[in-house]
Formats: structure tokens, C-alpha cells, sequence
């Protein structure tokens, strides 16, 4: 019980103002990109608003760096110019934001609004960009529903946020992902569901295929700063990825000896969209990072490096994002992806063996 109501002792976290229904009405919502969609890109924009006229629900399973945001434009303004209520949920905070800026710049003429926890002042626009962990203060909101990344903590397998988000839909939704396993599709085979498929990325450039090194610890050690120091020298900057915080910051503490002009950073490191910056712009030439960095952030001319990648944190899945930070830019569509572990784990050959077979699928001149 609390306040004289009873709840559930898993939703009972979660408290806050709800927002309240009023109605929205029919606005002009110009898309402002700076390129042209692919053909493949274009003829699934197209599908979704079709989907949507119908009351159709899509499952839109897409590789690493197709443009899955892009793909949901169309709809999106379609949605805006009836009037209708639009939500883009994603599981993580700082892939919330990101993506907050970017349908900002997109979406100019409209009013873009990121609901985060902590930040919060604002509930209502003509799109609401929100983590699922914000879904509860909209009840029976949503007339589309867009969710990112279902298959990313916290969101995947949290019963909780799923309930949330479907009591938040009013109407369809449109769910984005670019590693969801077979069992999973089947699934949704079983509902009223569309299913469209991407395998290209937008510059029609393969995925890049990670390559393994299998050593001890010390050789690990000796390989990865080999290897930062090569791509440096080349002009390149690199992302490795760590299992843990503590890795993380044993590891940067070791290379930053050999290595100058790098840097860190973790969920629980503060600052750390400024580190992000940084790296953007330059200045640091390789960084060290967990899984915050797994997802939702676009480099350029960047490599990586997978430290350990025989954890037992990192899954098929989260090795293929992980890959997927790569050759994202059509003016740099390539790059390396290198596996640096001790042993060679199912998930690794998974991975691989899954990233040539969606390379399978493209069409090279």
C-alpha cells in the first residue's frame, strides 16, 4: 500500500507526474536531412506509413548503420501533420539525448522534447524522445509508438517496461532493431505484425567482418598498444571496449603511460558527453569505454578494438553493436573490428559468422 493504493511491489519505483491528455492538432512537419534516403531506405519509409494508415504494427530488423532513425522520418511527419501524438522510446539516457538532437535538427519547424530521468520539466511536444523507463507517466498517450533497441538493458526482458510500454500505445508501433535473434522474429510472425528488412547499410558498403586474436594476457596487453599505436600513426582514432568499470580504468591508467592523448569513460564517470565531444572533434586519439558506447553514437574513421572479448558480458548481440560503431560514414565505410581474448568464445564466432552472412545480401557492382 502507499498513499492508500495498493501497487505492485516491481512498479512501485516508479513515481512522478503523469501526463495529462489534451489534443493535438494537425501541424506542417518538413523533413530536413542534408542527404538523399536509399532506395531501400525510401521503399520501407514508404512501407511504415503505409503500415500505419492500415493500423499495422512493424518490426523493422535492420543491420548496424542502415539508418533505422531515418527510415521512421516519414512517418513521423506524417503522424505530426494529422495531429497525432508521437513517442521515440529508447532503452539508455545518453542514447536518448543524442538521438533528442538529431530529430531536433531534422524536425526544426516542430517541438522535439527529451524525457529523461532528472529531466523531466518538460512532458509534451510534437515528438517526445523518452528512455522506456519514462513510458509510465503516459498512459494511453501515444497514437505511434516508436521503440529503439528493445533488445538493449534495461529494457530487454524487464516485464515491467514492456507493460509500461504497451499501456502507453493508443495506437501502432514501430519497433527498430538490429540484433534480435530468429526465436525472437518468430515471434512476432504470430501477431499483427509487418516485418521489413534492411541489409544494407545507407552507403551500401559491407558491415566490417572483426578478425580474432587469440593470446595470454601479457601478448593481449602488448597487441592492443601495438595496435593503437599503429592506427594512430595512420592517422586514425580508437574506440576499445572493456567489459567492466574497473577494467576500464586499470586498463586507461596502463596505456595513458605509453599512450598520450586519450582518454576514459564509464556509466558513473561524470562529464562524459564532453569526453564524447572531445573524441569527436579529435583531440583525444583513442578511448576507452564500456558498454555505454555499445550503442546509438556515430564516429568517424573510428576503429575498435574489443578487449577481452571472450567476457562473459559480451553475447552475440552486443558484440555485432559493438561492431556496428564501425565504417558508419559514408566518407570512411570502412575500418577494422579486432577481438583481442584468451580464448574463443560461440558468442565471437556467432557474431562473425552472422555479420558475413547479412553481407551475403548485398548486391556489389
Amino acid at each position: 500500500m502507499l498513499n492508500g493504493k495498493q501497487y505492485c511491489r516491481r512498479c512501485i519505483s516508479f513515481k512522478g507526474e503523469e501526463v495529462e491528455h489534451k489534443p493535438s492538432y494537425p501541424k506542417k512537419a518538413p523533413i530536413h536531412l542534408e542527404y538523399e534516403l536509399s532506395p531501400e531506405q525510401k521503399e520501407l519509409s514508404n512501407k511504415l506509413v503505409e503500415n500505419y494508415k492500415k493500423g499495422i504494427d512493424s518490426l523493422v530488423y535492420a543491420v548496424c548503420g542502415s539508418g533505422k532513425t531515418e527510415i521512421v522520418m516519414k512517418v513521423i511527419s506524417y503522424c505530426i501533420s494529422k495531429g497525432k501524438k508521437i513517442g521515440f522510446s529508447i532503452p539508455r539516457r545518453d542514447v536518448v539525448f543524442e538521438l533528442g538532437e538529431r530529430l531536433k535538427k531534422v524536425f526544426s519547424d516542430n517541438r522535439v522534447t527529451t524525457v529523461v530521468g532528472g529531466h523531466h520539466n518538460k512532458l509534451i511536444g510534437d515528438i517526445i524522445c523518452l528512455t522506456t523507463h519514462q513510458l509510465y507517466r503516459y498512459n494511453n498517450y501515444f497514437d505511434l509508438l516508436i521503440i529503439d533497441e528493445v533488445d538493449a538493458f534495461p529494457f530487454k526482458n524487464n516485464k515491467v517496461l514492456g507493460e509500461y510500454f504497451k499501456k502507453s500505445c493508443k495506437g501502432n508501433y514501430i519497433v527498430l532493431t538490429a540484433t534480435l535473434s530468429k526465436t525472437e522474429i518468430e515471434k512476432y510472425k504470430n501477431k499483427n505484425y509487418s516485418i521489413l528488412r534492411l541489409y544494407t547499410r545507407f552507403h551500401g558498403k559491407p558491415i566490417p567482418v572483426p578478425k580474432i586474436y587469440k593470446l595470454n594476457r601479457v601478448s593481449l596487453f602488448i597487441k592492443l598498444i601495438t595496435c593503437i599505436e599503429t592506427y594512430i600513426k595512420n592517422g586514425k582514432q580508437v574506440l576499445i571496449f572493456v567489459p567492466t568499470i574497473e577494467i576500464c580504468e586499470k586498463l586507461y591508467a596502463f596505456l595513458s603511460i605509453f599512450i598520450k592523448n586519450g582518454s576514459y569513460i564509464h556509466s558513473k564517470r561524470p562529464k562524459r558527453n564532453e569526453t564524447i565531444t572531445i573524441f569527436k572533434n579529435g583531440k583525444y586519439k583513442y578511448l576507452v569505454t564500456t558498454a555505454v558506447l555499445e550503442r546509438g553514437v556515430t564516429f568517424r574513421n573510428v576503429q575498435v578494438i574489443i578487449y577481452m572479448a571472450n567476457h562473459s558480458i559480451y553475447d552475440k548481440d552486443s558484440l555485432i553493436q559493438i561492431a556496428g560503431r564501425v565504417g558508419r560514414k559514408a566518407d570512411s565505410p570502412y575500418g577494422d573490428v579486432i577481438y583481442l581474448a584468451t580464448e574463443v568464445t560461440k558468442d565471437m564466432e556467432l557474431s562473425i559468422s552472422e555479420i558475413e552472412e547479412a553481407n551475403m545480401h548485398l548486391n556489389y557492382e
